[in-house]
């Protein structure tokens, strides 16, 4: 089977998920509610006269302020693109798992993991292309008359591909840690907790300078913009370029080992 036809097969499977459409929707729904959240807190003070509240009355700056919530979805879109093939099927369908249908139709597990990967990062794309622009409009309407000037649309737009970026290279990780767990439960748990509770590079930063090369703070820049020091403890970050190449390093490696152990373990 070529990898054509391995990435509709995986993209049919999605298309049978429900937990495919909670990630979507968290990454879509979750930004768009934090954006209402945070535009609100703007026009507030904006007509308060207290703007000292807020960080910025921009509505891309507010926009872009709530993307870290959209990373809880593309994790749950990477995690349950391989922990789905882990998943024992109910007693009345034989209790087995999808993996060994998977691999016995496609006897090339790293062409499988590409197709997972190929199918993932789609669907970042989908979430992505709905949630900047309508995160925008919701942000200018609401905000009004108080928003600050617009951004340049080239800035707006690296941005926007950068939390593209962002987004996809979370999910790739989190897809290679299930693979390598063959559980989504840990990765899941992990990750969620990394990216919406507690950040562990943040916590770490308090101790070494070198928390700044993990994956999710080295790729923090990426949407930041130059709005990134108005962040505590965010003089940490990484410039958009060095730090995307080195959070796409982390997801390569992962990936890489997870291609090694799905090939020489039984499924």
């Amino acid at each position: 089977m070529n990898l054509l036809r391995l990435v509709a097969a995986e993209t049919r499977k999605a298309a049978t998920l429900p937990a495919v459409f909670a990630g979507l929707a968290v990454a879509v729904l979750g930004s768009l509610a934090v954006t209402l959240l945070n535009s609100v807190s703007v026009r507030n003070a904006a007509a308060s006269g207290n703007l000292e509240r807020v960080v910025s009355t921009s509505p891309v700056e507010t926009v872009f302020a709530a993307l870290p919530l959209g990373t809880v979805g593309a994790v749950v879109l990477g995690v349950v693109a391989m922990s789905s093939e882990y998943t024992a099927n109910s007693d009345d369908a034989g209790g087995g798992r999808q993996i060994t249908a998977t691999l016995t139709a496609a006897p090339g597990r790293l062409s499988v993991l590409s197709a997972k990967a190929l199918v993932t990062v789609a669907l970042v794309a989908v979430s992505a292309a709905v949630t900047l622009p309508a995160g925008l409009f919701l942000a200018r309407a609401v905000i009004g008359d108080a928003a600050a000037e617009a951004a340049a649309p080239g800035d707006v737009a690296a941005r926007a591909l950068g939390a593209f970026v962002y987004w996809s290279l979370t999910a790739l990780i989190a897809l290679a840690l299930t693979a390598l767990a063959r559980s989504g439960i840990v990765p899941m748990v992990l990750l969620i907790t990394n990216s919406s509770l507690v950040s562990f590079s943040l916590l770490l930063s308090n101790v070494t300078p070198l928390a700044r090369y993990l994956p999710d703070l080295a790729g923090t820049g990426l949407f930041l913009g130059d709005d990134a020091d108005s962040y505590t403890a965010f003089d940490l970050v990484l410039d958009p370029l060095p730090g995307g190449l080195v959070m796409a390093a982390w997801a390569a490696a992962l990936l890489a080992v997870a291609a090694l152990v799905l090939h020489r373990r039984d499924a």
